[in-house]
């Protein structure tokens, strides 16, 4: 079976996979592992201190700790880092089974999250709308009293009950300005998964980012931006698949 390295997204940490998704995935026969990017959950690094490619280091890291090709899932902001990752990864011999976009940022050699962001297929995206940024360097802060309507949209209220409090946290901005420096179209085995209800990466984002770069197949699965938390069960069949493709 496969092994999965799960890179979560912006404003969390690895406590946002909930356990029964990734238990749901071990159920069927695979390996998860899922960590904290450099200034996240238990990582001590300084947020003032991040950026995109610290992420990417430390996800390249987590690719060496086995020898197993893995499936790199990239959530949301962890598509900026899990492309970097891949790309200094294979350049440097490293061998990878393929790298799933989750409603993620896929990014051309150059862009930045910030450049995708805000494009306008992105527009009334509302990560922007109720994200406050101060401090130099800048540190963002997302309202935590948005998140049920703006990310979590089609998660039920018994699952949001059981989100643990230390899913959301502050944010650096520096990442999000931080361009990719890649190899465009790499040979990889790239696929995309577009959640139909994403308020934080519009649907048509996604498949804009989706076309503009080799992807071998997409699926379309119809939730929120959190995937993993409102439509877990259909999520671990397509990863599943994914895996036995």
């Amino acid at each position: 079976m496969a092994r999965f390295v799960l890179v979560h997204g912006a404003m969390g940490n690895a406590s946002v996979w909930p356990p029964s998704f990734i238990a749901g995935l071990e159920a069927k026969g695979h390996t998860v592992e899922a960590f904290d990017l450099p200034a996240q959950g238990a990582d001590p690094t300084p947020k003032e201190d991040v950026t995109l490619q610290m992420y990417a280091d430390r996800t390249v890291q987590q690719l060496r700790w086995r020898p197993e090709p893995a499936v790199l899932v990239g959530h949301s902001m962890g598509g900026m880092v899990v492309t970097q990752a891949a790309d200094d990864f294979v350049a440097a011999g490293g061998e990878l089974a393929q790298v799933v976009y989750l409603t993620a940022f896929l990014p051309r050699n150059g862009q930045s999250l910030l450049d995708l962001a805000g494009s306008p297929e992105n527009a009334g995206d509302q990560v922007q709308a109720n994200l406050t940024v101060s401090g130099e360097p800048p540190i963002g802060v997302f309202d935590v009293e948005a998140a049920p309507q703006a990310l979590f949209n089609t998660t039920s209220a018994e699952v949001l009950a059981t989100l643990p409090a230390t899913y959301m946290e502050s944010q650096p901005i520096i990442p999000f300005t931080n361009p990719v420096t890649i190899t465009d179209d790499r040979p990889l085995t790239r696929r995309f998964i577009f959640a139909l209800q994403d308020l934080a990466i519009r649907p048509a984002m996604q498949r804009k980012m989706a076309a503009a770069t080799a992807v071998v197949e997409t699926v379309e699965i119809d939730a929120d931006h959190m995937v993993f938390s409102s439509a877990p069960t259909e999520l671990i069949e397509v990863l599943d698949r994914f895996a036995r493709s």
